[in-house]
Order: C-alpha cells, then sequence, then structure tokens
C-alpha cells in the first residue's frame, strides 16, 4: 500500500510535492528512508525531492550523510546523480571525504554511466580537491581523453568551465 508520500511523488507537480514536505516535516525522515532505499519508483524521486527541498549545509542532512554515502554505489545512474547532488552542498566530514572522492572516482571512470552523473561526481571531485591541493593531480590524470571522449560538448565545455574556475 502506498503511503502518503509516495502518492505525492507520483501523482504531484514539483512545487506540490515542496509545498507537501514543507507542510508535512513529519515527512522528512520517510523521504530520506526512500532516498535510500531501492524502492523503484519512489526512491530517486525522493532523493531529487530532498534536493529540491535543502538548503546548503542542511542541518536536516547533516546526520544522515553516512547513510548516504553508505547506499551511493549500488544505485543507478539517475539515483546516484540525485544523491550527489544532495551531498554536494552539504559541509562533509573529513572522516567521510576519502570515501566520497573514492566513489566519485569510480562513478567518473564508468564512461559507459549518463554524463548527468559523471558530471556530478565529477563536480564533487573537484571541491573536495579544492580543500586537498595535493588531489590536484588527480584531475588532470581524470581528464584525459579516454575519459572525456563520449561527453557531449557541451559537458566537457562545462567541465574545463568547472575546472577553471576552481
Amino acid at each position: 500500500m502506498e503511503t502518503e508520500l509516495e502518492k505525492v511523488l507520483m501523482n504531484f507537480y514539483k512545487e506540490e510535492m515542496i509545498l507537501y514536505l514543507t507542510n508535512h516535516p513529519e515527512g522528512f525522515e520517510e523521504a530520506v528512508q526512500l532516498a535510500i532505499t531501492d524502492k523503484q519508483p519512489y526512491s530517486w524521486r525522493a532523493a531529487w525531492l530532498l534536493w529540491s527541498c535543502m538548503e546548503e549545509n542542511d542541518p536536516r542532512f547533516k546526520d544522515q550523510i553516512p547513510r548516504i554515502m553508505a547506499c551511493l554505489r549500488d544505485k543507478s545512474d539517475g539515483h546516484q546523480r540525485e544523491l550527489l547532488k544532495i551531498l554536494y552542498l552539504m559541509e562533509i566530514d573529513e572522516e567521510f571525504e576519502g570515501t566520497l572522492f573514492d566513489h566519485c572516482v569510480s562513478i567518473w571512470e564508468k564512461i559507459g554511466k549518463k554524463p548527468s552523473v559523471r558530471f556530478n561526481a565529477f563536480k564533487m571531485i573537484v571541491k573536495i580537491s579544492g580543500k586537498y591541493p595535493e588531489l590536484s593531480q588527480e584531475i588532470g590524470f581524470l581528464l584525459q581523453d579516454h575519459y572525456t571522449d563520449s561527453l557531449s560538448h557541451g559537458v566537457k565545455r562545462s567541465l574545463f568551465k568547472l575546472i577553471n574556475g576552481r
């Protein structure tokens, strides 16, 4: 049986979903639980909705970071993209940065993955490497042609804009 939140995720437009979570803060934990499980089609939609409702370094997500990271590798491309977007807006504790960096490099190196998830993984790589200059060499390695050849001109342009902007 569908929960109220699951019905909202499947039947409402984005603005109505955001309004639902705003008016039902008790639904936040259910949305997080859905986002980290694999109950499709609800799970990726819950992650998408959470990203749409959050603020930068949102305190409601601070305790959720380990749970999100623990499930990241096992999700489909679109689901990973939405979880990465949530993590990107958060300040990640040092104890988790190495693992997150490794997850993102692993995603980036899989050239068969959707460009949008790879791009979001690369954004996280750049963000983390900005705190640790010794990781800057990794960026150059990850921009080799065999990693970027499968990307569209627009995505490549965004990548290099991201690199030049840091």
